[in-house]
């Protein structure tokens, strides 16, 4: 199971000034980059705080909203509230036959899955701001030491980055 960390972030590593913030900072170029991402992946993994700052689930995918809060419940076809693990999650989507999942945030889901050593793409939009301070793209305390292969760089304009990168392997 391909699973892509899917984010943006600011050349100081900031994915968020806060964990209510909307991404509303990184370009059109990003956001066209992300719907055409997510729509090929056909699965959207996020935690309630990246949900809550959607509003709803995004149509022509799954979005799958990790989460503790036994209350957060789901009447729509393509949204599920799971208290499920990483692995457990992408157990279930590979035998309901999907094959990849975009992973977007936050900070603490991604650090759920890399934890895990599960994320084996990072697709990251480096945006030409400095926030200072704010989330960065995993939350402490997480000790990593994952080599990347970068396999892309692509200029979306305006000072704008796509690198992608493949998970080469993860070091104890």
């Amino acid at each position: 199971m391909e699973v892509i960390l899917l984010m943006a972030s600011t050349v100081d590593g900031k994915i968020a000034k806060h964990s209510s913030q909307l991404v509303d900072w990184t370009g059109k170029a990003d956001k066209k980059y992300f719907v055409e991402l997510t729509k090929k992946a056909g699965v959207m993994i996020m935690g309630s705080k990246s949900y809550d700052t959607l509003g709803s689930p995004l149509p022509g995918r799954l979005n799958i909203v990790m989460t503790r809060d036994k209350s957060r419940q789901s009447d729509q076809d393509n949204l599920i509230f799971t208290d499920l693990s990483p692995a457990e999650i992408l157990d279930d989507l590979e035998n309901k036959g999907y094959t990849s999942a975009a992973l977007i945030g936050g900070a603490t889901i991604n650090t759920l899955f890399a934890r895990d050593n599960l994320i084996t793409q990072v697709h990251l939009t480096m945006v030409p701001r400095l926030f200072g301070s704010g989330l960065s793209l995993f939350a402490p305390p997480l000790d990593l030491d994952t080599t990347l292969n970068l396999e892309s760089c692509q200029d979306l304009g305006d000072g704008h980055l796509l690198l992608i990168y493949h998970v080469v392997s993860h070091e104890a």
